[in-house]
């Protein structure tokens, strides 16, 4: 079941939040700076997930938190070119196969309900127009709750 839902996604009390990056991102900008603000180990452990597995663009990967937190990152975007640049912006192909592997996710760790923001829209570049359609096509399936945050209202919990 899809649901759009508006308010602040990290008030959710769904169990897993996923939200899009690039391999090696610095998390500084949107979402992924808010994640980084509240989860400084999550960047942490990313970092080192990226050094030790070379993640490229399309993949997902799972952190889990004190508390039961569960964030799972999308490689919707491309690398940035340089150490120190900004990561490149989103493509369909990357937002299809990192759902995909969202989806195998959810499955495999039997995670009862995700939010997700419109995903690649922001920092990405992605029209929600095209996006929507992917997320339609690989969590419409689920038996469980996947409440995308249509409108970010900061410190606002949504009615999921």
């Amino acid at each position: 079941m899809i649901k759009e839902v508006k308010g602040d996604i990290l008030l959710t009390n769904a169990q897993a939040i996923a939200h899009g990056v690039a391999p090696n991102d610095h998390f500084d900008q949107g979402l992924a700076l808010s994640l980084r603000e509240n989860y400084p180990v999550m960047v942490k452990d990313f970092r080192h997930y990226c050094r030790v597995y070379n993640p490229h663009p399309g993949e997902a990967w799972m952190w889990g938190g004190v508390g039961g937190v569960r964030i799972i990152n999308l490689m919707t975007q491309e690398p940035a070119k340089t150490a120190k640049g900004h990561p490149g912006k989103a493509t369909l192909s990357n937002v299809d196969h990192s759902l995909k592997k969202l989806a195998k996710i959810v499955e495999e760790e039997q995670i009862r309900s995700v939010a997700i923001p419109k995903l690649a829209t922001g920092v990405g570049g992605l029209d929600w127009e095209d996006v929507q359609p992917l997320i339609e096509k690989r969590l419409g399936h689920l038996k469980i709750p996947v409440f995308i945050y249509s409108l970010f209202q900061k410190n606002i919990k949504a009615e999921e």
